[in-house]
């Protein structure tokens, strides 16, 4: 289980740019949950994911997996407990080193051995079965290096070097934005596969609500560093795109109102 509780983190405290990004978020995400992460830019959906990876210290609260306590571990250390698959399909790879390479760097995770011992003749045999379930035709290309494949290449290949050696969890921020249209309709499908055959608990951040709808068991709706709405269970199933967009409406509508009361309070005393 994934908890989070009272987190906070604001950037540029006391400043003119300060910003509020989390404001004492607190869940619990259940083994084997795969929850879709909504909201606005400016919502703190990927700060909530940068938190969890350890990306930045957060200002106050608590982060725990599995029972490990991870609020104050660095990154680096949180990676292996985590897989992560970023917006940008260049970012988690090494661009330079072939697919084969990229992939022993995944598959020895956590382990103290080198690159030679991975990249044995067993090891490349045991790397064409995944990779050809990729579908994007890799199999035969092992040996080229990773920076001259296509965006949707690479993050079919990051998202299974992330999850080459099962993760407590999958962290997936926005990873098929970049693509176009039918890349991310392959990637989100390999996605799903992946997900529900290793069982992983997963957070995705997406502006798609089609995809929050078609995927997972739960829905976090973030809006000004806070969570909203927590859609899961019957809710879930039976929740479509235009039940999101009437909650959005909704969110939108009470902020609205909360800020006319305060102008109105704020008129009193003035």
């Amino acid at each position: 289980m994934l908890k989070i509780k009272r987190v906070y983190k604001t950037f540029n405290p006391d400043s003119a740019n300060e910003v509020r990004a989390l404001q004492g978020i607190s869940v619990n995400i259940n083994l084997g949950d795969f929850v879709c992460v909504l909201g606005t830019n400016g919502s703190g959906k990927s700060t909530l994911l940068n938190a969890v990876a350890g990306t930045f210290p957060i200002d106050k609260g608590f982060i725990s997996l599995n029972d490990i306590f991870l609020t104050k571990m660095p990154e680096h250390q949180r990676a292996r407990y985590i897989g992560r698959v970023f917006q940008n399909p260049f970012s988690g790879t090494a661009p330079d080193m072939t697919i084969a390479e990229n992939i022993a760097l995944a598959s020895s995770r956590g382990m103290k051995r080198g690159l030679s011992f991975a990249l044995s003749a067993n090891k490349m045999e045991e790397f064409i079965e995944p990779v050809s379930d990729l579908n994007m035709n890799l199999e035969d290309r092992l040996n080229e290096p990773i920076g001259k494949l296509s965006g949707g290449q690479r993050q079919a290949l990051t998202l299974l070097m992330a999850t080459w050696i099962k993760p407590e969890l999958l962290l997936l921020d926005e990873h098929t934005a970049a693509l176009d249209p039918k890349t991310a309709g392959k990637v989100i499908e390999l996605t799903k596969k992946i997900v529900e055959k290793d069982q992983l608990t997963t957070l995705m951040v997406t502006h798609s609500m089609q995809q929050a709808v078609n995927l997972g068991n739960r829905i976090l709706m973030l809006h000004n560093g806070k969570i909203a709405y927590d859609i899961q269970g019957s809710d879930k199933k039976h929740m479509r795109v235009n039940d999101l967009l009437a909650l959005f409406d909704e969110v939108r509508r009470k902020e609205q109102v909360d800020e006319s009361v305060a102008h109105m309070i704020k008129e009193q005393y003035i």
